[in-house]
């Protein structure tokens, strides 16, 4: 026998958890747009409030208050990148029981960074906010690392170690991070040549030849290390 009580109170709960995103979303939108202009001191709750069309006490309900609100502003930028990162890594480990090419993780690695990096909205929203942030910080101590940038490195060097055991685990780190320097550099370069206005004088930017060389190149050089 249906209870329909029961199947009403779970359709209300449905509603208002859609209502909830919605409202969250939006102020999500109308905080990084405004934080993207005007940095976070010059951005006020109720100027937030106002572009979400939403009420102020909204701002300290969802999120308590102007500085989570931040947070998770970056967050929703940074988390995706890391986690395509980390799913990249965890993808290309499983196949073939283990048995990876060095060239297929890098490949995979190489493809997740700069894809993630790519979509030319986001790539300028999260410039801006690096810019701001920059000038006058406001986000807590460690959060890059301790929520990005260590939980990728981890996955990446737990996946180095194996699929190059002979790789001395002391090099691993300035692997990694040598890595992530020339595919940082080339999304960086892309961007310039993109923004840039008479660019006849150089080279043709094709990003699957880069990558190409990139992997190649690391590849090389960690076999160097090991002597393989």
């Amino acid at each position: 026998m249906f209870d329909k009580n029961r199947i009403m109170e779970s359709k209300t709960n449905k509603a208002d958890f859609n209502t909830d995103k919605k409202v969250q979303e939006l102020l999500l939108d109308a905080a990084e747009e405004l934080f993207c202009e005007h940095g976070f001191e010059g951005t006020s709750i109720r100027d937030i409030a106002a572009l979400a069309g939403c009420n102020i006490a909204s701002v300290n309900y969802y999120f308590g208050g102007k500085d989570n609100l931040y947070i998770e502003v970056w967050r929703r930028h940074l988390f995706p990148m890391r986690d395509a990162r980390i799913a990249g890594i965890e993808k290309v480990m499983s196949q073939n029981q283990g048995m990876v090419k060095l060239e297929d993780l890098l490949r995979t690695f190489a493809d997740t960074f700069i894809g993630s990096m790519m979509d030319p909205n986001k790539a300028s929203r999260l410039s801006k906010l690096m810019a701001r942030e920059y000038i006058d910080r406001h986000l807590p101590a460690g959060i890059f690392v301790d929520e990005v940038i260590k939980p990728t490195m981890d996955a990446m060097r737990d996946a180095l170690i194996k699929t190059c055991p002979r790789l001395d685990e002391s090099k691993v780190l300035m692997v990694i991070f040598s890595l992530i320097g020339q595919l940082v550099h080339v999304v960086h370069i892309r961007t310039i040549f993109e923004q840039g206005g008479d660019v006849s004088g150089l080279p043709v930017f094709d990003l699957s030849d880069v990558t190409d060389h990139i992997v190649r190149f690391s590849a090389a050089g960690i076999r160097a290390y090991t002597g393989d």
